[in-house]
Formats: C-alpha cells, structure tokens, sequence
C-alpha cells in the first residue's frame, strides 16, 4: 500500500507540474482510499501537499519565465481570503456532503477540461497581457472558496480564467496558476487547521513524492501535446469522479433512472461539443470579395474572375 501511495503522489505532482492544476483532485481520493483518512483530515492534508508541491513545481516554470507574477499575486492573494473563508466554513458542513460536493466538482473540471478552451487562440491575441482588477478579484475569491470548502477546483478553475479571460498563452497560464495554487492553497489550510489535526508523517511523505513528480512534470511541459494530455486526464478524472460519488451516495440513488440520464449526459455533452468544434474547423473556409460582403458577387466582379482565370 505504501509503494502505492507513493506512486499515486508521484502522479499528483506530475499533473501540477505539466498541467497547472489536478493536484487536490487526485490527492483527497489518494487520502481517503489508500491512506483511509477522513474527509475532513485529506481535504487538510492535500492543501498542505499541494500548496509546497505547486511552489516546487513553480521554480522550472520561472527559470522558462512561464509566469506573469503580477497576476499570480494579485489572483492568489484574493484567492488566499476565499480559501480561508471556505476553509473556515468546511468544519461545520458534514464530512459526506464534502465529499460529494468534492466528486461534483470533479465532473465538472472534466467537463471543462474534456470541452477544451474555446476559441482560446483568438482571444490570446487581442486580450490583454494582464487581467483586469475587477476580474481577479471575482474569480480570485470564487476558486478560493472552492478550494478552501472542498480542496480541489483550483488549477483547472485557474487555468482557463488566465488562458481564455486574461488571454495568457497556455504555458504562461500554468505556470502562473501554480503560484495562485500555493498561495491559496496555504491559505486554505489555514482555515482548516482550527479544527482538524494533520498526520504530519503522512503527510510529509506524500509531499515529498509529489514534489519529486513536480520536478519531472515542470520539465516535461511544453514536449507533451497538451490537448491530448488534457483530455486523457479528463477521462481519468470522471472515472475517479463516479467512483467517488458510488462510495458515498445510498444504493437507492444509483438505481434512480435520472441518476444515470445525468452520468450519461457528461460525456454525451462533451462529445457533441467536440463534433461541433472538429465541424467548425473543418468547415471550408470562403475566400474573395463574395465572403466577404457576405453575398453573391456582382456581375463586374464576375467578369472580372473570368478574365484573371483566362
């Protein structure tokens, strides 16, 4: 069990290093099923193993000057209120509502990732460098909440607001959400520790294997396509995301008909998105003078092609 652990926490560092995000969502699970903490004790202990393990990731992202620090600063320091104000509420909501909320949030960061940023490349171009204020302080303080109340959301909830909102190059993204990461992630612990006690061994080990695997994934990003290791990561986390909520949820509930119509629908939906999105990159592209008026060309324009063809 300990080889295993060991290897899960690898993973969790791996995916902070090359992704910028998924650490809280492996990590709680690793917690809970192989280590056989308690919801609130893993939710603790993965802010505490991820927040140092998104500043060990941090540092090779630096040195590739991946980061925009203002941002980062300004995102994690109103995340930083949000996780503790989450952190802080977190003790008095049952361990089992936590979970399931946790498992929620799993499907939907699959979702998001499966989906894909849209039109991410158009915006990247006319976006600003820098996120407005009044922006990061909206989502600096949602994803800190999140974070703080359910340990997980923080990455893949960072990522697409600096990539498609700020208009961040994806390498730039992920390597400034890892200081937004850490930052809140601390923050959030904070929250926790009025109320819940860390097993410090436990925990040191875990973080130590998760830092080594950031080391490897800070210096794998960039050589791995990131859409395909997207969306693998994606499926896996559904998976992990129904086995979860099949741990905590009455055997009444899953033999409901509607519960499978919404499990269904996940992956339904995200499939339409993407036949919809391989169409549109597919559909031919119109050229000339007809295209762009939107309309059929006048008869001198016409001629006009007759005689350039000629």
């Amino acid at each position: 069990m300990t080889a295993l652990l060991i290897a899960a926490s690898l993973l969790v560092g791996v995916s902070l290093g090359v992704l910028g995000g998924g650490g809280s969502i492996l990590t709680v699970p690793i917690l809970v099923y192989l280590a056989g903490q308690d919801t609130k004790e893993a939710i603790a202990t993965s802010l505490l193993v991820v927040g140092v393990t998104g500043l060990a990731a941090l540092v090779p992202h630096a040195r590739a000057r991946r980061v925009r620090w203002r941002t980062g600063l300004l995102f994690g320091a109103f995340s930083m209120a949000g996780a503790y104000g989450g952190g802080r509420l977190a003790e008095y909501l049952p361990g089992t509502l936590l979970l399931v909320a946790f498992a929620l949030m799993m499907l939907a960061t699959a979702v998001a990732m499966l989906r894909g940023p849209r039109g991410g490349r158009e915006r990247a171009r006319s976006a600003p460098a820098e996120l407005p204020l009044k922006h990061i302080a909206v989502e600096g303080l949602v994803v800190g909440a999140v974070t703080g109340l359910v340990g997980s959301g923080g990455g893949f909830l960072v990522v697409p607001a600096l990539a498609i909102l700020g208009g961040l190059p994806m390498g730039i993204a992920v390597g400034t959400s890892l200081l937004v990461i850490a930052m809140k992630s601390f923050a959030g612990l904070a929250g926790h520790l009025a109320g819940v006690e860390i097993d410090w061994r436990l925990a040191l080990t875990v973080t130590a294997a998760a830092v080594a695997g950031s080391l490897v994934g800070g210096r794998l990003a960039g050589r791995i396509p990131q859409d395909a290791l997207r969306t693998a990561f994606g499926w896996f986390v559904v998976v992990l995301g129904v086995f979860v909520l099949a741990q905590q949820l009455d055997t009444a509930v899953w033999a409901h008909p509607a519960t499978w119509a919404v499990l269904a629908a996940v992956p339904a939906a995200v499939i339409a998105a993407r036949r919809r999105a391989a169409h549109r990159r597919s559909a031919p592209a119109s050229t000339g003078p007809a295209a762009a008026s939107g309309g059929p060309p006048v008869p001198g324009e016409r001629h006009r092609e007759r005689a350039a063809k000629s």
